[in-house]
């Protein structure tokens, strides 16, 4: 149950960093955030993997909670950035999709 717990706040920490950078916004969003919705999301994406970083060192020592730690991070860093990727080419692919058929109906 910790595991879930710890790679569930990781994914929430990263996806909110992710969301804090302006090539992400503007990729998923179309434009720009204003500057005090992104350092709330860089201030909230730090907190939650500094709680999953507590939880999983009250739960186990800081040895074997740091370890965990690592492992859970780098999880969850691969899995946003794997989705992020995914939708950017989803996203890309689409508009070509639309292009085609309207040249189509114009032929």
């Amino acid at each position: 149950m910790i595991h879930l717990v710890a790679l569930a706040l990781c994914l929430a920490g990263f996806g909110a960093l992710a969301f804090a950078t302006h090539r992400q916004q503007r990729d998923i969003f179309g434009k720009a955030l204003p500057p005090v919705t992104t350092h709330c999301l860089r201030a909230a994406g730090a907190s939650v993997l500094l709680l999953a970083l507590a939880n999983l060192v009250t739960a186990r020592s800081w040895g074997m909670g740091l370890v965990m730690f690592s492992g859970h991070t780098t999880m969850a860093a691969a899995i946003v950035f794997c989705a992020l990727i995914g939708w950017g080419r989803l996203v890309a692919r689409t508009p070509r999709k639309r292009q085609r058929a309207a040249g189509d109906l114009q032929t």
